[in-house]
């Protein structure tokens, strides 16, 4: 797959979507270890469907794929979608469907690059997420990232006898303390 740095941090880069990409998306999302912790653990996703998705989603909005620098490999995805420029809000979504970068700070680095992007770019003032009580990994990161609890809806996941919380967490702009942009131009 060809992947192109617009954003770019030290291990990773986020590149614009690669339809290409289908197979290794479709093998991640149908793997309910990592679905599980999206919305989409009940749909099946034939590379057909996938591809169709990927199509829709890299010419619409504001969602990247997330690429190892080293090896130029996709390694999951992130964006911002619901993107409200007028009030500056936005509504943040993240994967890393390679499972062997699972807890190694390659999820943080990616929040923090788009994070960026948002702030310094799109000049949004807040960026928002609804993670699922149980995805302990993924509430860690946010909290490292700077976002904080702003609410829960009560038993809003049933997975077989079990109910969980959905956690909205948010950050605002003046709680985002990296600019990557005066660095760009002055290496210029």
């Amino acid at each position: 797959m060809k992947y192109f740095k617009k954003i770019v941090g030290e291990r990773l880069f986020l590149s614009p979507i690669d339809p290409e990409d289908a197979e290794l998306y479709a093998n991640w999302i149908n793997d309910l270890e990592v679905s599980i912790y999206l919305t989409s653990a009940p749909d099946i996703y034939s590379l057909a469907r996938e591809r169709e998705t990927l199509e829709r989603i890299s010419k619409e909005g504001y969602v990247f794929a997330i690429v190892d620098s080293e090896k130029e490999q996709a390694i999951g995805n992130c964006g911002v979608m619901n993107v409200d420029l007028i009030n500056r809000k936005a509504e943040l979504g993240i994967f890393i469907g390679a499972k062997g970068y699972w807890g190694k700070g390659y999820g943080k680095e990616a929040i923090e690059l788009l994070l960026d992007f948002s702030f310094n770019i799109l000049n949004l003032n807040s960026v928002m997420l609804i993670v699922k009580e149980f995805n302990k990994r993924a509430i860690n990161c946010y909290e490292k990232c700077g976002f904080k609890l702003i609410g829960k809806r009560r038993e809003a996941v049933i997975l077989g006898s079990q109910k969980y919380d959905e956690y909205y967490m948010d950050i605002l702009a003046t709680e985002f303390k990296k600019n990557s942009i005066p660095r760009i131009i002055e290496n210029h």
